[in-house]
């Protein structure tokens, strides 16, 4: 949590006016700061509709191998975004 508050910080000392925190509690507290918030899955997203990416399937996957936690739900979220969720 004091790396969430630490980019807080940051993004309104620098007046940039959005962040990429994950963790629920700091996306609270940017949202409470005003600041519009983007997660890692979000980031992945953004970059496959901007074509700078295939699937996101795969980096969610390494993400997971290296240890990131992502909740079952948000997974499917992005993988339907994406259009990447597997039929039947």
């Amino acid at each position: 949590m004091p790396e969430a508050q630490e980019i807080v910080i940051m993004a309104l000392d620098e007046k940039l006016p959005t962040v990429c925190i994950d963790e629920a509690v700091g996306r609270r507290i940017a949202r409470l700061s005003g600041l519009s918030v983007t997660g890692s899955v979000g980031i992945l997203l953004r970059a496959k509709r901007e074509g700078h990416m295939g699937e996101i399937r795969h980096a969610i996957q390494r993400m997971q191998a290296h240890g990131i936690w992502l909740s079952q739900r948000v997974i499917h979220f992005a993988l339907r975004q994406a259009g990447e969720l597997k039929k039947g």
